[in-house]
């Protein structure tokens, strides 16, 4: 999938907003970020004010390329600079240990601060007019996550009306979830998100084993129990009893989110959207799906569990954090 052609009008006036202290949604090749100056704390406050974010979660640092190490980190092991090699600019994030400078407010009250070079072309180019800049997903917080332009002004809006200055419309994210995040600041490379980068490609180039986040791991966006939700209760459900479930909430309107063969028709099926077999794609789509799927009408959402496997990690995280707390 190509991105659209830039716009250079429109990135001149997301730099404009930005160097105000605007907000900026800036498409990236893993969902939709909402940007600000990144060594502002007035901007840093507004995206957290806008997203309704809680005040110690951390943001992730959205910079032009590997340069910028020397001006967000310290102490940066070899590892942070090989794996920048292979996979930026990309969907991974790097969690390594912060200057004093850096501001409490981007990294959450920690020592610890998340580095990314996005490659999106208009991620670039606005990155390298500008600069550094904040850009957690152009959502409300908890929420299911933008990947176009549109998902943003439903979600935020833009002004006067809405809180986003100004909305860069690249297309649809080619990638469809958040960037992997990986801890680089202790003495083990710990996994804190999966994402499209996998442990088993970190592993590769590292030539170690990539342990799991654990209880003394920073604090990472996307680790909340309760993330990446509809408004509708989500259920996941193993693919070979969806139909039966279908058929038990016969007084239930639902919504389905599954292979073909997994749901026939039924009274109370609103929507059946199929689910892809391969895991990038369904990657790609799970965002733009599960807002099909709350737009329905339907009174509780059915996902078919996705199959097993370290190339379903991420895509079995976002719907395990999508469906948390929802009460069959």
């Amino acid at each position: 999938m190509q991105a659209r052609p830039i716009d250079e009008d429109a990135i001149q006036r997301a730099v404009e907003a930005l160097r105000r202290g605007g907000l900026v949604a800036m498409p990236t090749e893993t969902v939709y970020g909402l940007a600000a100056d990144a060594r502002s704390d007035a901007a840093v406050r507004a995206v957290f004010a806008a997203k309704g974010r809680p005040p110690d979660h951390p943001v992730i640092v959205h910079v032009p390329g590997v340069e910028a190490f020397v001006d967000w980190a310290v102490d940066v092991p070899p590892s942070a600079q090989a794996l920048a090699a292979a996979f930026w600019p990309g969907p991974l994030t790097l969690v390594l240990k912060r200057r004093p400078e850096v501001s409490n407010l981007v990294t959450g009250g920690q020592d610890t601060v998340g580095l990314r070079c996005p490659a999106h072309p208009w991620a670039r180019a606005l990155l390298q007019r500008f600069g550094a800049v904040v850009a957690p997903s152009a959502n409300r917080f908890g929420r299911i996550s933008p990947t176009t332009a549109q998902h943003v002004m439903d979600d935020l809006g833009q002004k006067p009306a809405g809180a986003v200055d100004v909305v860069l419309d690249g297309g649809p994210c080619p990638v469809g979830i958040e960037s992997t995040i990986l801890d680089l600041s202790g003495p083990s490379p710990r996994l804190l998100r999966p994402g499209a980068v996998s442990r088993e490609q970190i592993e590769a180039v590292l030539g170690v084993h990539v342990a799991a986040a654990d209880a003394a791991s920073p604090r990472a966006p996307g680790r909340l129990e309760k993330h990446y939700a509809p408004r509708t209760p989500l259920e996941l459900v193993p693919a070979g009893e969806l139909a039966a479930r279908v058929s038990a909430l016969q007084s239930t309107p639902v919504a389905v989110l599954a292979p073909a063969w997994a749901a026939r028709s039924a009274p109370n099926l609103r929507l059946h959207l199929i689910a892809p077999e391969d895991p990038a794609e369904y990657a790609r789509v799970l965002y733009q799906h599960l807002r099909r799927l709350d737009a329905s009408g339907a009174q509780r959402l059915l996902v078919a569990a996705p199959p097993t496997g370290p190339e379903w990690e991420a895509v079995a995280d976002r719907l395990q954090r999508a469906s948390a707390g929802s009460a069959a």
